[in-house]
């Protein structure tokens, strides 16, 4: 059996790259899209595209078969992180550019083993508010979810799983040092979080594998929350419950 090969998009930093390194170890030959190059030494090929630009992203993901072959499965992590308008940009690279990603996916997909995959990875703003966020970001990730489903539906017939993962708070490698810096939102979180800790890239890594793997066969369409449980709160409950343990 082929090893599988899977694209991952926007995989160059932070959770991406937790992905990309995880699918390598498992066995898979990866290829990772991303606006800049990844940083140290990786074991993956690494394509340089700001998947914004329709026609540079149709070339970039034909080279990526040219080069290592037929792709079995797909994550798309991107997220706009430009300095124009957010509204047009995130529009742009969140949900159009994952509509080309999927559609071409549709047709280049080949089944290597463990069949054909997508995973979406989203946000738990795709439910919830985020304040720190605009408005931009919160319907390019409701969005999705949406995207999600309907993909879902629409490529099911041709034996392709489409799936999302919405994370909540995730804590990287790019912002290890900040918490390790502010251990009162570790213990904040160490107390309001159900399993009792903080969310890493590597969880959703993992989950993302399993997703891409034939051991999610018979799972499709499904935008899964990777929180702790935390969401789980009511919040009135939740913040009655951290007023009398301060009190």
């Amino acid at each position: 059996m082929a090893s599988p090969h899977i694209l991952v998009v926007g995989g160059t930093k932070g959770i991406g790259r937790a992905v990309a390194r995880t699918l390598t170890r498992d066995g898979a030959r990866v290829s990772v899209l991303g606006r800049s190059r990844p940083s140290g030494d990786v074991s993956y090929q690494a394509w340089t595209v700001d998947v914004s630009e329709t026609a540079a992203l149709s070339s970039t993901l034909a080279d990526v078969v040219a080069v290592n072959g037929a792709v079995s499965g797909v994550v798309l992590l991107q997220r706009y992180r430009g300095d124009g308008d957010a509204w047009t940009g995130e529009i742009a690279t969140t949900l159009t550019a994952t509509r080309a990603v999927i559609e071409w996916a549709a047709d280049a997909l080949q089944d290597l083993g463990a069949g054909k995959s997508i995973v979406v990875v989203s946000s738990i703003a795709s439910h919830f508010v985020a304040s720190e966020q605009p408005v931009s970001y919160h319907v390019g990730k409701a969005a999705l979810s949406h995207m999600v489903r309907y993909y879902a539906v629409a490529l099911g017939s041709r034996g392709l799983r489409v799936n999302g993962i919405c994370p909540g708070t995730t804590v990287k490698e790019e912002s290890k040092a900040y918490y390790a810096a502010h251990p009162e939102i570790e213990a904040l979180y160490r107390e309001i979080v159900p399993l009792r800790r903080m969310g890493t890239s590597d969880d959703v890594a993992e989950l993302a594998a399993f997703l891409l793997s034939d051991r999610s066969s018979f799972l499709t369409g499904q935008n899964i929350v990777l929180d702790g449980g935390v969401s789980l709160h009511s919040h009135e409950s939740l913040s009655r419950s951290l007023v009398q343990k301060k009190a």
